[in-house]
């Protein structure tokens, strides 16, 4: 999948609409958003915008092409490159279940799954599962049957979701949870197919799983260590 990425914008809370409607002119139309708080020091989140302690991650599937353009309209219509602006870019996807879940998180754009895309020396994957609220301890449930760790979520909301309907026939409401868990990498495809088949997109919990690999980490020694069960 080394022609789709995760589309990462972070902005001032009250920059959000603003960015969100940019998005849809430029053909993104399904985003998911969440909320929080800036750790860095003041005059980082000054440079980029991040004015406060409140701040919006904007998440979109994006392929490289696409994002060419975007970048560049990013720059003279958002002038993202100006103090204030905020930050955007880009994390590579290895996976996403299954083309449907493609078709919607790209809005039809019909975007080629491609291979699967695997990183040298990546010893862990994230995978992302986004779900309707409510759902969030039903997804770990059928995480840990394949011995998923922990995972952390992360409440949200969707726009867009009414695209469902046109490309898969099935409602998803705004209210959304987003499931982050760190999994090894060769436990990754026997949790998400877990994940799909139990909580899939065809299910109350409407989930949509893909996976991000993980280059380095800190604070997990005890994953790292073999003998340890996660």
């Amino acid at each position: 999948m080394d022609n789709v990425s995760l589309l990462v914008t972070i902005v001032s809370r009250k920059a959000t609409k603003r960015f969100v409607d940019f998005y849809r002119q430029q053909g993104l139309q399904v985003a998911h958003i969440t909320m929080g708080k800036g750790t860095a020091s003041n005059e980082i989140m000054d440079y980029f915008g991040l004015d406060g302690a409140e701040k919006s991650l904007i998440f979109h599937v994006i392929s490289h092409a696409d994002w060419k353009e975007v970048k560049k309209q990013l720059r003279l219509q958002m002038r993202i490159d100006f103090m204030g602006g905020g930050i955007a870019f880009l994390v590579p996807l290895s996976s996403i279940g299954g083309q449907r879940a493609l078709d919607y998180l790209s809005a039809g754009r019909r975007i080629a799954a491609g291979e699967e895309t695997v990183l040298k020396e990546t010893k862990f994957e994230l995978l992302v599962a986004i779900a309707n609220q409510g759902y969030s301890q039903q997804i770990m449930d059928a995480a840990r049957k394949h011995r998923a760790g922990g995972g952390t979520v992360i409440h949200a909301r969707g726009t867009g979701t009414e695209l469902a309907d046109t490309f898969m026939g099935v409602t998803l409401v705004p209210e959304k949870e987003m499931v982050f868990i760190v999994t090894r990498k060769e436990q990754k495809n026997a949790i998400m197919s877990s994940i799909m088949q139990e909580v899939g997109i065809d299910s109350e919990a409407g989930t949509i799983v893909f996976s991000l690999p993980v280059t380095d980490t800190a604070g997990m020694r005890m994953m790292e260590d073999d003998d340890f069960d996660v």
